[in-house]
């Protein structure tokens, strides 16, 4: 059995779920046949350009989903069980309603495609030249980007982000600090340390498809709370933790995936007290701070910490492929969370914290991250102008960041058998289904404003809903 698998380091879909949807395909289309033995995993990283212990958490998470079994001294191999019929805690991914549609169809594009529905910027957008400098620089060094680095990250990146964070009215110290395999993980790790099968959460309605995944694979039940074009519907939020108790609320505070949409100060506040009232933990997903305009504040910096878990990234202003990400917490929570960081794949890559770090010293940092918002921000204004004249309505206007969240007007359009339509034209879209835990049919579509603009998105667009 050969590895066949096609990798994208520059999605968002993090390489460890690329894996896995990859190694689900193979083994539900028969190339991958039951109780055959799969690429060792040093075989499976080295074909794959990945990191062995990427490898290992993606075939950790098929053992638990009962597509592979593990084998001690042995190795792995399929799992001889019938993929259709589904067991508790393992359930089959259906790939209609998961990102093994993303994956399959993104990194499947041929050439010449547009990625209206895509989740990271153009590459032609990041600031190349001083990324390079920066590789020129640590290349000097060689003999420090070996070996493993420390588990809490590498420390002088921490202590940029303490400084960072210090921007935003978020204090703590490099304690309060862990770097992360990307966001995808430090989402991961919570929900490793704070869940157990069986547990109800709390996320957006709709959410970021990637966090409903994970949420899955878990086994753990989320009740969507609905977003509102200035932030969740406290009355829902209420409602569902007196009537479930449930111990986490997964938040996208700012620049929301996919809507776009913004907590108002307002909302932010009950927000807090009503989740503190409850004893319900806030996770909020921070990972487009630096795209935002105007003011900096988030859930975190009103709270401080005290019941609020935060997660940044730098993937949406440095680089996707990168995969660098943080967690802020209290002193005792990143304890519990390493200790999930240790078990599942021990530190994070020492090259691409430093370059990061690196990165950040050089200061053209805030220089890049201004024309970012300024050209997002310009895109913004332009796809919404352009939405509308094709006959879709605009969830609300952002006005900075990468997405908007849409519909066409006055129709009940099955946004799933548009994006498949799309997919003859070479246009990718993401439907809206993928970002609701109820795997409801909707018309609601995201758009990437970073890659929208082509006349051809807008006229196949303005035909299918007949304009």
């Amino acid at each position: 059995m050969k590895p066949v698998l096609s990798l994208d380091p520059g999605s968002e879909t993090s390489l460890t779920m690329q894996i896995v949807a990859g190694i689900v395909v193979e083994v539900e289309e028969k190339r991958w046949r039951p109780g055959a033995r799969v690429p060792s995993i040093r075989a499976f990283a080295v074909a794959h350009g990945v990191s062995t212990f990427t490898v290992v958490e993606a075939y950790d998470r098929l053992v638990a989903q009962g597509v592979l079994v593990a084998r001690r001294g042995s190795g792995f191999y399929v799992s001889e069980r019938r993929l259709g019929a589904p067991q508790k805690g393992a359930e089959k991914l259906d790939e209609k309603v998961t990102n093994g549609w993303l994956v399959r169809n993104f990194l499947g594009a041929s050439e010449g495609a547009i990625h209206a529905g895509a989740g990271w910027l153009p590459e032609t957008w990041f600031d190349s030249e001083g990324i390079a400098r920066s590789l020129r620089q640590l290349a000097a060094h060689p003999e420090h980007l070996l070996g493993y680095g420390p588990a809490r990250g590498f420390d002088r990146l921490r202590e940029q982000i303490v400084r960072q964070l210090a921007e935003y009215e978020i204090e703590t110290d490099a304690g309060g600090v862990m770097t992360t395999l990307g966001a995808n993980q430090a989402l991961d790790l919570v929900i490793r340390q704070f869940t157990q099968p069986g547990d109800i959460v709390m996320v957006d309605e709709p959410c970021y498809s990637d966090l409903l995944v994970a949420l899955r694979m878990r086994d753990v039940e989320t009740i969507g709370i609905p977003m509102k074009p200035t932030g969740p519907d406290v009355a829902a939020l209420e409602t569902a933790l007196e009537t479930h108790r449930p111990k986490l609320y997964f938040t996208n505070s700012r620049l929301h995936n996919p809507t776009g949409a913004s907590y108002s100060s307002a909302a932010a506040y009950k927000v807090l007290k009503i989740a503190e009232r409850h004893g319900c933990l806030i996770v909020e997903d921070d990972v487009s701070a630096d795209l935002v305009q105007g003011a900096h504040f988030t859930l975190a910096s009103m709270d401080q910490l005290k019941n609020v878990i935060y997660v940044g990234s730098f993937s949406k202003t440095i680089g996707a492929g990168l995969r660098v990400g943080f967690v802020v917490a209290d002193h005792d929570v990143v304890e519990g969370l390493l200790y999930q960081k240790l078990v599942s794949g021990m530190s994070t890559p020492t090259v691409t914290e430093r370059l990061v770090s690196a990165i950040l010293s050089e200061g053209h940092y805030r220089k890049q991250t201004e024309q970012l918002r300024d050209r997002l921000g310009a895109a913004q204004e332009k796809t919404c102008r352009r939405l509308e004249a094709s006959g879709f309505e605009v969830f609300c206007e952002p006005r900075s960041g990468m997405f908007l969240w849409a519909r066409p007007s006055g129709i009940d359009a099955d946004s799933s058998r548009l994006a498949e339509l799309a997919l003859q034209e070479k246009i990718l879209l993401a439907p809206g289904h993928l970002f609701f835990a109820g795997r409801m049919k909707t018309g609601w579509l995201r758009f990437n404003v970073a890659h929208c603009n082509f006349d051809r998105l807008y006229n196949f667009l303005a035909d299918a809903v007949g304009r």
